[in-house]
Parts: C-alpha cells; sequence; structure tokens
C-alpha cells in the first residue's frame, strides 16, 4: 500500500502513468542537433510514427516501423512492433528513435531497450523539432 501512495505522488494520475514515467527517466533523450550528429555519424534513424506520418515526411535514411496505429477506437500499440525491428536491426546497432513529437519514441526506446537493445536513444521533440530546426527532410513528391 506505502508503494501505491509513493508512485501515485510522481504523476497525479494513475499507477500505469507512473510506471511509464519511471521507464522513460531511464530512457536516454538527446536533442535533435545531438540525433543529427549521431545519424550522420552512423547511427540509423528508426521512425515510429504511422505509415501514413511517414510518407508525409521524414528524416532522410529514416526506416519506418510504427510504434501505434490509428484506428476508429485510438490508437493502438503494433503487436508486432519487436518482431518487424528484430528482422531489420541487431540488438547491437546503434539507433536514434523518433516520432511525431517525441512521445511515442520514448514508448518505443523502452520496450528495445528491456528488449536488451543496447545502444539506443530517443530524439527529443521528434520530427516536429527537426522540421523546425531546418534540418534536412524527405518529403513526396508532388504532381503538378
Amino acid at each position: 500500500m506505502e508503494q501505491k501512495i509513493l508512485d501515485s505522488r510522481i504523476s497525479g494520475m494513475d499507477l500505469e502513468t507512473d510506471r511509464i514515467i519511471l521507464e522513460a527517466e531511464e530512457v536516454l533523450t538527446v536533442d535533435v542537433h545531438a540525433a543529427k550528429n549521431l545519424i550522420n555519424s552512423g547511427h540509423r534513424y528508426l521512425d515510429v510514427r504511422t505509415v501514413e506520418e511517414f510518407e508525409n515526411g521524414h528524416v532522410e535514411k529514416a526506416f519506418n516501423i510504427p510504434y501505434m496505429f490509428s484506428t476508429p477506437q485510438g490508437r493502438v500499440k503494433n503487436p508486432k512492433f519487436m518482431e518487424q525491428v528484430l528482422s531489420v536491426c541487431s540488438k547491437e546497432d546503434h539507433l536514434v528513435v523518433g516520432c511525431q513529437s517525441g512521445v511515442r519514441s520514448v514508448y518505443a526506446t523502452t520496450d528495445l531497450l528491456k528488449a536488451d537493445f543496447k545502444h539506443v536513444c530517443n530524439m527529443g521533440g521528434g520530427y516536429i523539432a527537426w522540421v523546425e530546426n531546418g534540418f534536412a527532410v524527405k518529403k513526396p513528391k508532388m504532381d503538378l
């Protein structure tokens, strides 16, 4: 009972939210400038946004594995996320994980660390911060 009281003070919400906050504190989050430097030095960029978000524009050289899917009931976690990541990455790969704003990527990075990925960090601010800083993006070609 004492643990519940202590945990609920973290977010003032519920125990599940508190658990996520505590786990997120273990995730290394870097700003977009550091992320760009890591990517330029050979880290791979895992974009965990939806396919639609990714197709509307993404960090150059990124690969996309959605962490969540949009459904009529709201967003749901991709049940094959880890399987899909493991099909293209090893647990020794150096990864920068990003999403739209930096929230989904914290969850994804947490899951990757729990699965024993060794060199993973979250890009704070996500794609929004990347664009706001004027960094190169790949956008779809528009037909005229």
